[in-house]
């Protein structure tokens, strides 16, 4: 299956999705932000189209941004037909949000007829039947039973229902989703989705929440799945700026060695008592200049030599830093030792080095170990040296 250009299922690699935070038809403002959605590295961005003047912006939108662009169609068959009319790379809908079948099956064939896929979700926010009163008592009765495993149950059921309508009319393009707000309701659900059904899946959580706890509640669930061999394209939601999403999809991706890492990787040693240095803020200033970079260089920023050596094993660049001074290695190889106010720069002078000698072939990216001699132990503020390194 294809959205645009971009493979979704089978060998394809996991693609990354976000949505914008605009109003579609504020044109400019729509385009500035899948920009840079796209830049951030999104392949594939989503847009609502709840009226006519958000379906006539797409036919501007389309021309100008350079990723797939899905629809997101609710209530209104119409907004559907017209984005398909302007273009779109491929419609969100849920075909028991319309409730004309002859609606849904014209936008089935339209979508047929141009190669467009179409998303159907069974998210825990609209899976419980509302307008049918006895419907919905039975539903709900079931959720008292055994919350977790009764809504799955309702969700497979419901997707079955919609997946019949897509069969019945000869199309096979179909991405699922199966969102909840519970990261263990959609581990449960994309499961039981991918045992029963071949269809592509598009993972997500619904309802994140803030950055600052969205993302635990996101990695959680898509890790888990993504790492069982579940999962075609990722949608990490948060209440927040949605260019953070898209960073952390990829961070989690390139963590599952599910999507090749394409900037430097940082790490850092957690804060400890013996640590002299202003370490976080270091840490965040070595993370603001390595963004210029475009290597995937692996940096190490260690506060101290008892377990930093260790630590930066792996690393292309480390820094060990104490009290006035910090020491730079090269993979493997002590290379400088300068003076705290230098560290930051001295760190990103020696990563653009190394990032410039790996795009001249000259050196590879380490992807094993490397073997760091610890350097001799930092003197402490009051003179006194630490513990000598053991090693061996």
């Amino acid at each position: 299956m294809k959205v645009g250009p971009v493979a979704i299922g089978g060998d394809a690699p996991v693609s990354i999705q976000s949505m914008t935070s605009t109003y579609t038809y504020d044109i400019d403002a729509t385009v500035k932000q899948i920009h840079e959605l796209a830049t951030a590295g999104a392949d594939i961005v989503r847009v609502a189209v709840p009226e006519p003047k958000d379906t006539e912006a797409l036919k501007h939108i389309l021309p100008q941004v350079p990723v797939p662009i899905v629809a997101d169609v609710h209530f209104h068959f119409q907004r559907a037909m017209e984005s398909i009319e302007a273009g779109v790379h491929k419609i969100r809908l849920n075909p028991g949000n319309i409730q004309d079948r002859k609606q849904v099956d014209r936008v089935i064939r339209a979508c047929r007829e141009r190669g467009i896929p179409i998303r159907v979700g069974v998210n825990e926010g609209g899976i419980v039947e509302r307008k049918d009163k006895d419907k919905r008592a039975v539903e709900k009765a079931r959720l008292e039973e055994n919350y977790e495993d009764q809504l799955v149950g309702i969700m497979m059921d419901k997707l079955a229902e919609y997946l019949r309508i897509f069969e019945e009319n000869d199309f096979g393009d179909v991405v699922i989703s199966a969102k909840s707000i519970d990261p263990r309701i959609v581990i449960k659900a994309y499961t039981a989705i991918s045992e029963r059904y071949d269809y592509p899946l598009h993972l997500g959580v619904t309802h994140a929440g803030p950055k600052e706890t969205g993302c635990i509640r996101s990695v959680v669930a898509l890790g888990t799945l993504l790492a069982n061999g579940i999962g075609d394209t990722v949608r990490i939601s948060y209440a927040s700026d949605p260019v953070l999403e898209v960073i952390d999809a990829k961070e989690m991706l390139n963590c599952l060695g599910l999507r090749p890492r394409v900037e430097p990787e940082l790490i850092a040693c957690p804060t400890c008592g013996r640590i002299e240095i202003d370490l976080i803020k270091l840490v965040q200033e070595v993370r603001h200049r390595l963004a210029t970079i475009k290597t995937p260089v692996k940096v190490a920023v260690m506060g101290c030599v008892v377990n930093g050596p260790g630590e930066a094993e792996g690393a292309d660049v480390a820094i060990f830093a104490g009290k006035g001074k910090g020491i730079i290695y090269v993979q493997g190889e002590q290379k400088r030792t300068v003076a705290e106010s230098e560290m930051l720069d001295a760190l990103y002078e020696e990563s653009v080095a190394f990032a410039a000698r790996v795009e001249r072939g000259e050196v590879q990216l380490r992807t094993g170990g490397v073997t760091i001699k610890p350097p001799d132990p930092l003197p402490r503020a009051d003179g006194s040296l630490p513990l000598p390194v053991v090693t061996g």
